[in-house]
């Protein structure tokens, strides 16, 4: 008994409270993570030498790609990671998966664990997916939950983030429990998507954030169809032995594989239509389609700088991001969105998705085929087509770009 009333004196619940040391402060709690990838200097000094091998002012038609080392070398990775992955606003997944009160889901991006979630007032929050208490990652999965447990040792907090309870403490000294709440990640939403931003400390407008993630592409975007009133249908995920740009690279060619590759695919589009249109930081391909049932009369292939793709063809749109594992390793998580009028249309949904399939499973040859090439010492750099490969060019442009600032 005596023991039981220790263990529950030790508990400590945190309320509101008049009492200012108690006062809890957003901006403390929210206040930003530097992440980092690179753990010493020489690593850095490699990897920066590595970037200059590629040079952005030569123009397409008498450009070198970047060196096989882009897509091979640990230490570029790791500053990747810190250069465009921790900077800017990063698609982490859609709002399906946080549509009501309580509900979460959780991630990873390089080194940072994070969760998002919606509290009872439908407000979405994203923190750092971490205990403060001896760093065990508080929650797992997706689903539903009115506060967060830690399973070490049992530090709860509120999905406003706050710390409610520290358990067994007693005795604890200099202990200022606003102090201790989540570390919150700046989050947005633009139409079905959930964005999260590692170096911002608080929201900002929404309007903003799409000027700053879509450029002059988002009426584009809206005006294809790309929005939130299609029905969510389903998702798949693909983890892959390359690079995480070979993936890109292989969407970005403007159409040039899909005769050799993807015959299939290939038999439902006009490719001498294929087109390209460069904006800031997207890139989108489209081409007419020969209006078959899943096709339709127009494909619409929008790239989001560095590692989302929106996909928008007849009924359909699906969306794959890219997520880099490791210098040889992504994932692609793939999301489909269908017209609600099709939405219980078992038979077309299950014949489109098998026909995406096996474009899938065709990339993923493809693409570790590359990677297996890329470590070759037969390869160094290669060469663009220029009439074709411009939104590659763009790409890595925008790759020198971000890891030279």
């Amino acid at each position: 008994m005596a023991m039981a009333m220790a263990i529950a004196t030790a508990t400590m619940l945190f309320k509101p409270s008049s009492d200012r040391r108690l006062r809890r402060s957003p901006n403390r709690e929210g206040r930003r993570v530097k992440a980092s990838s690179i753990r010493n200097s020489e690593n850095l000094v490699e990897a920066r030498s590595l970037v200059d091998q590629f040079d952005p002012k030569i123009p397409i038609e008498e450009a070198v790609t970047p060196p096989s080392s882009w897509y091979t070398d640990p230490s570029f990775f790791a500053l990747e990671l810190d250069q465009v992955f921790y900077r800017g606003w990063q698609v982490v997944g859609c709002t399906e998966q946080i549509k009501g009160p309580r509900d979460f889901f959780t991630g990873r991006l390089g080194n940072i664990e994070f969760v998002v979630c919606r509290d009872d007032n439908m407000k979405v929050h994203a923190f750092h997916n971490v205990c403060r208490h001896h760093a065990s990652v508080l929650a797992y999965g997706s689903g539903q939950k009115s506060c967060f447990v830690c399973p070490y040792h049992g530090w709860t907090y509120g999905l406003d983030g706050a710390l409610l309870k520290a358990t067994r403490i007693t005795g604890i000294r200099n202990f200022n429990v606003n102090e201790f709440g989540l570390m919150q990640i700046a989050v947005a939403t633009w139409g079905p998507f959930v964005l999260l931003n590692m170096e911002l400390e608080s929201h900002t407008n929404v309007n903003v954030e799409a000027n700053e993630w879509l450029g002059s592409s988002s009426e584009v975007m809206r005006n294809n169809g790309v929005d939130s009133s299609l029905s969510y249908i389903c998702r798949r995920e693909y983890t892959i032995k390359c690079n995480w740009k070979v993936f890109c690279d292989n969407y970005l060619d403007g159409g040039y594989h899909v005769p050799y590759a993807h015959k299939g695919l290939a038999s439902g589009l006009k490719l001498d239509s294929y087109s390209t249109t460069i904006f800031e930081k997207v890139s989108i391909q489209s081409c007419e389609g020969a209006s078959t049932d899943r096709v339709g009369s127009k494909a619409f292939y929008a790239f989001v700088y560095p590692n989302f793709m929106i996909n928008r063809y007849g009924p359909w749109m699906d969306t794959n991001l890219v997520l880099p594992l490791g210098a040889d390793k992504c994932q692609v998580v793939f999301d489909w969105f269908l017209e609600t009028s099709l939405k219980d249309d078992k038979a077309f949904i299950e014949t489109s998705l098998n026909d995406s399939e096996k474009v899938q499973i065709e990339d993923v040859v493809l693409c570790e085929g590359v990677q297996r090439g890329l470590r070759s010492p037969a390869y160094q750099v290669g060469r663009y087509a220029p009439a074709v490969e411009n939104a590659m060019h763009h790409f890595h442009c925008l790759l020198h770009h971000g890891l030279t600032k």
